[in-house]
């Protein structure tokens, strides 16, 4: 596949420090361009006043819980607000996503047969003994994605 040597090609480096490197910094990678896009392809100030009233509407429904009348007309509004938030988030979405199956793709394909990337000598419920390449790419990308809109101030 020309997509698949062309990653190889691309990550190489990564993968010169180990499969468990090689994941975490794939996923930093990645998580830096989400975000890039996602701060570049949205209207910030909007995001932040939406968010900011959207807060409002919360606090406020939290004392109109004797109220149901008025509980539900807040609640409409707050709705619509989510509404308009998700739908100024859906388009970075929208373009990242293609790309991201991609490199999954081949994340997939290069480290699945490894197993478990990253061990620890405990057997943790739910986790095993250790994680593969999607656990460590979930864990590190989450991680890294706080650390990353706190930097660029993404709302």
């Amino acid at each position: 596949m020309v997509l698949e040597s062309f990653f190889d090609w691309l990550f190489q480096p990564f993968m010169k420090l180990g499969a468990a490197w090689a994941v975490i910094l794939v996923s930093i990678l990645l998580t830096v361009m989400i975000n890039l896009f996602y701060k570049f392809f949205t209207d910030q100030n909007l995001m932040k006043a939406l968010k900011k009233e959207l807060k409002e509407l919360q606090k406020e429904m939290k004392t109109l819980r004797d109220n149901p009348e008025k509980f539900m007309k807040i609640q409409k509004k707050a709705m619509s607000k989510n509404l308009q938030y998700m739908k100024l988030s859906m388009k970075p979405t929208m373009i990242t996503f293609i790309p991201l199956i991609i490199v999954f793709g081949w994340l997939r394909s290069t480290f699945s047969e490894m197993g478990d990337i990253i061990t620890w000598s405990a057997n943790v419920p739910l986790f095993g003994t250790g994680l593969g390449w999607l656990g460590t790419y979930f864990l590190s990308a989450v991680f890294f994605s706080v650390i990353i809109r706190k930097i660029l101030k993404i709302h």
